[in-house]
């Protein structure tokens, strides 16, 4: 018996595209939407085609690779799924840039605007963004007083994991919570209660499963979590060097207008040595 801790993390977006982007397992996604978009009150899909299933080029090192899950519907909806597991930073003008490259490049400039199909993204993050307590926030297009829908061609879907209480959740109730448990990595002991109410759990089950003892998949789950974590590292880097530079900025300015040294560094979260070094008398 495989214990929990020797599966592969399903929220790596590596081996989240394998299980829910890959031509065998079209149908384990084809589950996941539906159950995503039953809980937002919106009908099932009956058919899905992968526009970028997942490939042996899809490299785990490369940074530039697209690991995101683009899908089009019976009836030419696009949907974009992306598992971010650590924090990009602007997410909301990231996703918005992303949609509106997916509704813009649909038609030849010039053609018929009509031919423009509704546009889904769907963003599950393994940390917190939005300033409310729902696990599943839905967004579309409206008017601020009526709540008139302008035009229900954008859908945003934001799934934060962490708010996922699993011990205020029943597990035999099905539907994309059960998913959702799977992806955090639940007890395994509550695998079969989980695919009970959604059969297709089972076959994503499967498939960890067998990535997890898979000597390759294990070799590229490694390389893809250390190309993740230098990608992390840059970010907060120059996060980090940015926030520097704002708060010498404002030293600068407290520095300009006579303020005591000490007084500065504490309003700049610096050094008093720091702020000194600032000092054109230096």
């Amino acid at each position: 018996m495989m214990l929990m801790q020797d599966l592969l993390d399903p929220r790596v977006d590596l081996i989240f595209k394998r299980i829910f982007g890959s031509e065998h397992n079209k149908d384990v996604l084809l589950a996941f939407l539906n159950s995503t978009f039953r809980e937002a009150g919106e009908p099932a899909l009956t058919e899905i085609v992968l526009l970028n299933p997942y490939t042996e080029a899809d490299s785990p090192d490369d940074k530039q690779s697209i690991m995101d899950i683009k899908a089009k519907t019976a009836d030419g909806q696009l949907i974009n799924i992306e598992m971010q597991l650590f924090n990009p930073y602007h997410m909301e003008k990231r996703t918005l840039f992303y949609w509106s490259e997916m509704y813009y490049h649909q038609i030849p400039k010039g053609s018929n605007y009509n031919t423009l199909k509704k546009c889904v993204t769907i963003n599950i993050l393994n940390y917190s963004c939005l300033k409310n307590d729902r696990y599943h926030s839905v967004f579309h297009l409206r008017e601020d007083h009526t709540g008139i829908s302008l035009l229900d061609d954008i859908e945003i879907h934001v799934i934060e994991l962490t708010k996922l209480d699993e011990h205020s959740v029943s597990l035999e109730e099905g539907g994309l919570v059960n998913w959702l448990l799977f992806l955090k990595g639940v007890d395994k002991s509550n695998w079969e209660v989980l695919a009970m109410n959604e059969p297709m759990l089972k076959k994503a089950m499967d498939t960890l499963e067998f990535l997890s003892q898979d000597t390759v998949a294990r070799m590229e789950y490694q390389a893809r979590m250390k190309a993740l974590s230098d990608e992390k590292t840059r970010i907060e880097g120059a996060r980090a060097e940015g926030e520097r530079k704002k708060a010498e900025e404002i030293a600068g300015k407290l520095l300009a207008m006579g303020l005591e040294v000490e007084t500065i560094a504490k309003a700049a979260g610096l050094s008093v040595q720091e702020v000194k070094a600032l000092s054109p008398l230096q």
